[in-house]
């Protein structure tokens, strides 16, 4: 089991207060890190983690959206961000991956070892990685691991 890093977020969107797993221990957390100009991530990964907050949202499952930006940074602001969260109707917490410190990639990319965007981790109850997939993922198969941690054991 690997235990699933910290997140490290600049800021907040659509939550009162900023997210850390360590306060959200105990229940299981889907991680969707994206960049709103990654045509994968605007055409699938980001639609179906809306759908996957909406469908979960009596369960305690947590889903945090993450906009993980590692190229055109200048495009990517906040400002454009908060837009892009307007337009596309994004309900869930989403942060902004702390900039890395003198390279392109950001804390929290780093520290999971991405690939790329879109990437969803499901982190489970006990705070350990239970699946990390980069690249476009089925919406039954990405369900199917939700409800086998949802449905897991507490403790």
């Amino acid at each position: 089991m690997t235990p699933a890093p910290e997140i490290a977020a600049s800021r907040w969107f659509n939550t009162g207060e900023p997210l850390t797993l360590a306060a959200l221990r105990g229940r299981p957390v889907l991680l969707h890190a994206f960049q709103m100009l990654c045509p994968g991530c605007v055409s699938h990964g980001t639609p179906q983690t809306q759908r996957a907050f909406e469908l979960f949202k009596h369960s305690d499952l947590q889903v945090i959206g993450l906009h993980t930006v590692f190229e055109h940074h200048a495009a990517m602001t906040e400002v454009a961000l908060e837009a892009f969260i307007h337009e596309y109707r994004l309900t869930f917490p989403i942060g902004v991956d702390e900039a890395g410190d003198g390279t392109p990639i950001p804390v929290t990319m780093q520290r999971y070892g991405m690939q790329g965007t879109p990437t969803s981790i499901l982190i489970g109850r006990d705070g350990n990685i239970v699946h990390h997939g980069f690249g476009q993922q089925s919406d039954m198969a990405l369900g199917a691991i939700i409800a086998a941690e949802l449905a897991a054991p507490h403790g």
